[in-house]
């Protein structure tokens, strides 16, 4: 048996760089780069591995370890699963810093590889610096935090762990099933120590995505049920990006009349214009998509987890509901018929099946006549003209001239707050990467790096991020990461002065306006950010306008910058979309001296009474 004698770090970036799948008939590696803040913990190691690399394998240095992990979690969804960014950090916060990010990624099952530095594995020199002791056990570290969050995880303590470690990682990585965080803690002694590794341990290696078939049984028992149907739904989740089965989705419900509803992951599966569109499903849900889940009889959930907001927290409809999920954890919830298989394959045997079947003439004609009317609520919503009398514009007044500024091949990306809720409802996406949303973990301060990930994806195409004042300020240190390399964003921000979403769901339930807008914090003095002022100094082509017509004018002079371009613009904290949604599960105080809340108590009581 041929080896090579290597350190534990050169090994593992040899074997990761080895690593190929394939898209659109090419073979490329798994593993496009890597994001690295270096520190004690990960520089003498993995960092000298990279930098040995260099000039055939980008590093790219980030500024703060969580955005840095959520560019990777951009990227990897924007490449449906198929590629990766990995993260390297020093240990202790640098390491720690990762563990919002790798919750993102948990719940929206999505790839991401964490290799943060880990304290020493001899021990001689404990303690270190940075080093969290545990009292009571010695083999814990920081790192450990991980554990929750990761669908895989180990420690490197000896180099020949790489051996049978690293294939496990490659497996959850690409696994369509069990994807999610992958982390590595590597203890910075055990980086630089060398064993002779087998020389085919390196050898390229094809993964292929997997595609479970559906069961015979299972697939009888939905199709028996479809079949009977007099008023069937179609919720599309991310599941379907993810496999790649838009174009079967709509096949599917062409040849059977079949409405299609979507989540925030799903949505985009069909263009906004596809007459069998109904729009966002749930609590930031359309109309026409709303009413029709309210009536109808079976309902067919491909690739969704059926989080409270697609369901109504469990209020939102009463019918029979078929889960098709390459997961058989999601498969089975809520009492479904389950049909476990992978999306694309699942709606192409459902199709087969279904032939000479048609949803009745009545409810199609009930579903494109609601659609109907929800396209004129959105233009209406959208218009630049006030439409409440709001002396600032609206948060849909604002993406209304936005998405009027894209083009079809645009991408947006938008996370956490009250955005979500309007983009839900109110975006008109052409194509299903051009709608990036992370609500799955509603992560402020993704937005900005998560921009920058997709645009590592598709470097080509114009990346829009729509951020409020409050994940601007939690997280925008990555505007200097895409100067720095070139990778040009259009950012919009919008100020309401706080935390405007919690503002508005704070009075809804009882409460008084408290600690969410800065006008209603405990402060010495007032304060108003000049954000246009920030952005410029991160070296960033900066402006503030203060009105739609400007918007839109600043959009497009944005589009002819060579760098990334942030446009701020002042918004009504208090005007929402109120047309749409369903019922949200938000408990209210049983006993308060507040009139108010007693009035939203006795209204929550009726509504839990209505559900159950």
């Amino acid at each position: 048996m041929k080896t090579i004698r290597l350190t534990m770090a050169q090994a593992l970036l040899r074997y990761l760089r080895a690593q190929e799948i394939e898209i659109d008939g090419h073979r490329v590696p798994i593993l496009a780069g890597m994001f690295a803040i270096f520190g004690h913990g990960n520089v003498a190691g993995l960092g000298e591995a990279l930098a040995a690399v260099a000039d055939e394998f980008p590093t790219y240095r980030a500024q703060n370890e969580q955005s840095m992990a959520h560019a990777a979690i951009a990227f990897a969804k924007a490449q449906n699963r198929r590629r990766i960014l990995g993260c390297t950090t020093s240990v202790g916060p640098g390491a720690t810093n990762m563990l919002t990010a790798a919750a993102v990624a948990h719940v929206n099952r999505l790839p991401l590889l964490l290799l943060p530095g880990d304290i020493f594995a001899n021990r001689r020199p404990d303690p270190v610096l940075q080093q969290i002791e545990s009292f009571g056990d010695a083999t814990l570290s920081a790192n450990d935090c991980f554990k929750p969050v990761a669908r895989y995880w180990d420690r490197i303590t000896r180099p020949e762990q790489l051996l049978t470690s690293l294939p496990q990682a490659l497996r959850v990585l690409t696994d369509p099933v069990d994807c999610g965080p992958v982390v590595l803690c590597l203890p910075q002694d055990v980086q630089t120590e060398a064993t002779d590794y087998p020389l085919d341990f390196f050898a390229p290696k094809l993964h292929l995505w997997r595609r479970p078939a559906p069961d015979a049984t299972e697939l009888a028992s939905a199709v028996a049920m479809m079949r009977a149907a007099k008023a069937p739904l179609v919720i599309a989740g991310g599941g379907v990006k993810y496999s790649e089965a838009g174009a079967a989705l709509r096949a599917l419900a062409e040849a059977h009349d079949l409405p299609i509803a979507e989540t925030q992951a799903g949505k985009g599966v069909l263009p906004w214009d596809h007459k069998l569109q109904m729009g966002g499903i749930g609590v930031t849900g359309s109309a026409a998509a709303n009413d029709l889940a309210r009536e109808a009889d079976c309902i067919l959930a491909v690739g969704t987890r059926l989080q409270d907001f697609t369901t109504g927290s469990h209020a939102l409809w009463g019918a029979r509901l078929i889960q098709l999920n390459t997961a058989s954890f999601d498969a089975v919830k809520q009492g479904a018929q389950p049909l476990v298989a992978d999306a694309k394959i699942g709606i192409e045997a459902l199709g087969n099946a279904l032939k000479g079947w048609r949803s009745p003439a009545a409810w199609t004609a009930r579903a494109l006549q609601g659609v109907a009317a929800w396209n004129r609520t959105v233009d209406a919503r959208t218009s630049p003209q006030p439409n409440a009398g709001n002396a600032l514009p609206s948060d849909a007044q604002v993406l209304g001239a936005i998405n009027r500024s894209a083009e079809p091949q645009d991408i947006m990306i938008n996370a956490a707050g009250g955005m979500p809720g309007e983009l839900h409802k109110l975006w008109r996406a052409h194509r299903p990467e051009g709608y990036h949303l992370e609500y799955g973990y509603s992560c402020m301060g993704y937005e900005i790096a998560g921009g920058l990930g997709i645009k590592l994806a598709f470097p080509g195409r114009r990346v829009i991020v729509i951020v409020g004042d409050g994940s601007y300020l939690m997280m925008n240190s990555e505007i200097v990461s895409s100067v720095m390399m070139g990778a040009k964003l259009d950012i919009v921000v919008l100020d309401n002065s706080g935390f405007g979403c919690i503002n508005r769901l704070q009075q809804a339930v009882g409460g008084r306006p408290f600690n969410n807008l800065f006008e209603d914090v405990k402060r010495v003095r007032d304060v108003k950010i000049d954000f246009a002022a920030h952005a410029r100094s991160m070296g960033a082509f900066a402006e503030k306008v203060s009105s739609i017509a400007a918007l839109e004018t600043a959009l497009t002079r944005a589009k002819t910058q060579d760098r990334t371009s942030v446009i701020v613009i002042d918004t009504d904290p208090l005007n929402s979309t109120a047309d749409g949604g369903a019922w949200w599960d938000v408990p209210v105080p049983q006993v308060s001296t507040r009139e108010q809340v007693t009035k939203a108590r006795a209204g929550y009581d009726k509504a839990i009474a209505g559900r159950d």
